[in-house]
């Protein structure tokens, strides 16, 4: 029983794991597109 709870609970920090590392790149995704738009704007 308490190899399937630790089992369970390393599987879901995997997953939050997984998800904040998406996350933190749309982030960088949506900073560098500003970027870009303030480049096209300043010529």
């Amino acid at each position: 029983m308490k190899l399937a709870m630790k089992s369970m609970l390393l599987s879901m920090l995997f997953m939050f794991g997984v998800a904040g590392c998406n996350t933190m790149q749309g982030a960088g995704e949506d900073i560098e597109r500003g970027g870009e738009a303030i480049q096209r704007q300043s010529n």
